[in-house]
């Protein structure tokens, strides 16, 4: 029963209403995957320990993603107790004037907003084979939200950044179990000053909840989900990229292609930034047995830094591509939906593929680029059905 107390004392704060569910239909609705998680609708429990949360495909229809249907990354157990009152930010290291701003100071600097996909860096990793360590997501570990607050580069002015200054750090206040490295992050000072860099306070348009870093969290746009450190409490200029646990050996990717099941040694790796080109099927839903021969095919496609410049459809296992419709609602860093109306000639079994081309000319590969951390999943999407 500890364990259970704990997971409660874990959730937002929000209270749990009527009965609690007896510890044998939690222990299997945990395990199913369909625990009921206040300010989380619908989503997949991937890893209990640090509550680890995944979008069904099926609610990647919307441009902008609901804060109950955005996806929850947790490296820690998150902070038990959090007082906007009482919350500090502070910024130290390589600058001439080491600044605290508690909340109310910070929302006196002049607001920015970045429409962002947000994506953990291992999505995708229970598609590798062979299997990877980790948290085995699926396909949904990605969300996009409106996301605003100051500028990190108003903020490091008012500080006044060094010449000395070349990585910008981020620590948040997880509640680090034992002798778990805590999670820190650091960031490269031309990504730091970008104008859409931002330490995020609110999320389409209402503050962070607890889930998602509240009071503050950084964004960094286009980049691996891991680079905007939630629940942020200090920002430290470093004259070099940040040594830790969280730096290195993790979240790094092989400098040269490996075969699948090999280790690779930390200094054959590099650092984790932006995403890659990617597409996904959000309907028809793997599995389906569909009676009409009218299919609306539908889906979401992203490229980090880049713009989407196409999505293809193919409806014969990837004999043929045609050119699926991208929807309207578009931003630097956000996905696109897109559609693609099919009209299956005859009863069967489909396998319908996706595959997103970007601005820089990358195309989602037909494989996937294997490595033993499981990161950037981009293969080519495909889902199975039955037309009836």
């Amino acid at each position: 029963m500890n364990t259970r107390r704990n997971f409660l004392k874990q959730m937002s704060g929000a209270a749990f209403v009527g009965a609690a569910p007896s510890l044998i239909s939690w222990a299997a609705a945990v395990q199913s995957g369909s625990f009921d998680i206040p300010g989380e609708d619908g989503l997949l429990v991937r890893s209990f320990r640090f509550l680890d949360l995944e979008t069904p495909v099926e609610y990647f229809n919307t441009w902008i993603t609901p804060v109950p249907h955005f996806f929850v990354r947790n490296h820690m157990h998150e902070p038990s107790e959090l007082e906007a009152q009482e919350w500090r930010l502070t910024i130290g290291g390589e600058v001439e004037k080491a600044l605290t701003l508690s909340l109310a100071e910070l929302s006196k600097i002049e607001t920015h907003e970045v429409v962002n996909t947000l994506e953990c860096a291992g999505n995708g990793r229970g598609l590798y084979r062979p299997q990877v360590p980790g948290v085995q997501w699926g396909k949904g570990a990605v969300s996009t939200a409106r996301f605003s607050g100051p500028r990190l580069r108003d903020v490091l002015q008012r500080a006044g950044v060094k010449t000395t200054g070349k990585h910008v750090m981020f620590r948040g206040l997880d509640e680090v179990p034992g002798k778990v490295p805590p999670f820190i992050r650091s960031v490269p000072i031309e990504k730091a000053v970008d104008s859409d860099t931002l330490i995020a306070t609110h999320m389409n348009g209402a503050p962070l909840t607890r889930h998602h870093g509240f009071p503050a969290r950084a964004l960094v746009p286009g980049w691996i989900g891991a680079a905007s450190c939630k629940w942020l409490t200090e920002i430290k200029v470093l004259e070099k990229e940040f040594e830790g646990n969280f730096m290195s050996p993790a979240y790094r990717f092989p400098n040269q292609p490996v075969n699948p099941g090999d280790a690779v040694k930390p200094e054959d790796t590099h650092p984790l930034t932006a995403l890659t080109v990617k597409s996904v099927i959000s309907g028809p839903t793997d599995g389906s047995s569909l009676k009409s021969r009218n299919v609306a095919v539908h889906g979401a496609a992203w490229a980090g830094e880049a713009d989407i410049a196409r999505v293809e459809i193919s409806t014969d296992s990837g004999v043929t591509w045609n050119p699926a419709q991208l929807g309207k609602d578009q931003a630097h860093y956000a996905w696109r939906l897109w559609s693609y109306d099919w009209k299956p000639g005859k009863a069967g079994d489909y396998t319908i593929q996706s595959r997103a081309t970007d601005s820089q000319g990358r195309t989602q590969p037909a494989t996937p680029v294997w490595n033993p951390s499981g990161y950037l999943y981009n293969a080519i999407d495909q889902v199975k059905i039955h037309v009836g």
